[in-house]
């Protein structure tokens, strides 16, 4: 009898909870991530793919949910808003110049996330993050590693926002 009481036990709660921290209802069983659009000027035309397939690829990875583009049960969707290089670090140059010892690559992501089974628990936020690389390095060189760490960090923001409970 105690046996079936715990078997109980741990099956209802592991079914809307996950051992990693995430939190996820029971009734919530699909998403779908909208082609995230790319508003934000001098980033590369398929930045907003770029995203939205790593996003998809996290949530696929890391939850139970399963992929429906037809009727999800929560929704993200969204634009790269901003994709700045700015000089971070100035340094005295030979000739007594100042230049910039590192450049600073940022990303902001807008998200919209809405939940069909609780019209409540939508939300819209930004969210960035950078990366710093040596000002001698050719932006067109490190480009495609600086954007797959920002946005690594940046998805497991929006997915500790959308699926953690603190």
């Amino acid at each position: 009898m105690a046996f079936r009481f715990i078997l109980i036990i741990t099956i209802f709660f592991s079914s809307c909870y996950s051992f990693k921290g995430i939190s996820i209802g029971p009734t919530i069983e699909t998403f779908y991530v909208d082609v995230f659009q790319n508003s934000a000027f001098n980033a590369p035309p398929d930045i907003g793919i770029q995203f939205t397939e790593s996003f998809k690829e996290l949530v696929l990875s890391s939850t139970r949910l399963n992929y429906d583009e037809f009727t999800p049960d929560i929704e993200f969707s969204g634009a790269v808003r901003s994709f700045n290089v700015s000089s971070v670090a100035p340094e005295q140059q030979e000739g007594g110049g100042v230049g910039s010892a590192l450049n600073r690559l940022s990303i902001s992501i807008e998200i919209e996330y809405f939940n069909n089974q609780d019209d409540e628990g939508a939300w819209k936020q930004t969210f960035a993050f950078f990366q710093d690389y040596e000002s001698t390095e050719d932006l067109a060189d490190v480009q495609d590693e600086l954007i797959l760490t920002i946005f690594d960090q940046i998805n497991q923001d929006i997915f500790n926002r959308a699926f953690a409970s603190w």
